[in-house]
């Protein structure tokens, strides 16, 4: 699919997603909201709790470090304990230090006294920003995120996230949304594979896949056509039902 909007790349940060043992959903929550707002997603990457890795992978992926993409969004690895290493290896990825930032501290110190808990040492850990970021809000937990050269830096808890989220992609240059329209068949994806490369030719600038699914009545395939144009991508559709015999 031919595009001018914005490249992006999601890397998720945690030993709990690679063991298994936490099911990662914010990757697919934040691929939906790029899609609906035109930003490219490219790549989503998932590392452990190494600083080593996470630093080659954010300048693998940040292009004002000369990376791959526009725009990088990275999930975990901010909270209050000792393997909670994100600030810090984003900070070495781009050349910088972390500081106890001071609106981050206050944020901070009133929640603990709304809740009536001390700002302790592994409380202030949640505070400690690259030098030269600037905060993502945080309207769950006060927590906040932060933003450096093209890296965005969120929470790992979903809701945590998902609120980042909300607050940070409206800041950001976006493009057109993608139009995607699909069409179930009851065929196998070999049976349509042809008609399906057949409109493709036609269309090189639209993007069309074919996914084969299986339920209590057989096999079946979803076509779908995706693009920024949305008068192409209903021709391309028109012309792949009619194709198809539908």
């Amino acid at each position: 699919m031919q595009s001018d909007n914005p490249t992006a790349a999601i890397l998720v940060i945690g030993d709990e997603i690679l063991s298994g043992r936490t099911r990662e959903g914010n990757a697919h929550h934040l691929a939906q909201v790029l899609t609906a707002t035109g930003i490219d997603l490219r790549e989503i990457r998932v590392v452990s709790d190494d600083h080593d890795h996470i630093v080659g992978a954010i300048r693998a992926l940040d292009g004002t470090l000369g990376g791959s993409c526009d725009l990088l969004f990275t999930s975990g690895g901010i909270g209050p304990t000792h393997d909670d290493i994100t600030a810090d290896a984003v900070a070495a990825a781009h050349g910088t230090t972390v500081e106890v930032h001071a609106t981050a501290r206050a944020l901070l110190a009133d929640r603990c006294d709304r809740m009536g808990v001390e700002l302790n040492e592994n409380r202030l850990r949640m505070a400690r920003i690259p030098v030269g970021a600037t905060l993502i809000d945080n309207a769950v937990s006060a927590a906040p995120g932060f933003s450096i050269g093209a890296t965005h830096v969120m929470a790992g808890v979903p809701e945590v996230f998902r609120a980042m989220v909300a607050w940070l992609i409206p800041q950001l240059p976006v493009g057109r949304p993608v139009r995607s329209l699909t069409v179930e068949v009851r065929r196998g994806e070999s049976e349509v594979a042809e008609d399906l490369k057949a409109i493709a030719a036609d269309y090189a600038d639209l993007s069309l896949g074919s996914y084969p699914f299986r339920d209590d009545t057989g096999w079946g395939t979803n076509l779908v056509v995706r693009g920024l144009d949305a008068a192409r991508v209903d021709q391309a559709m028109a012309a792949l039902r009619t194709r198809i015999g539908l």
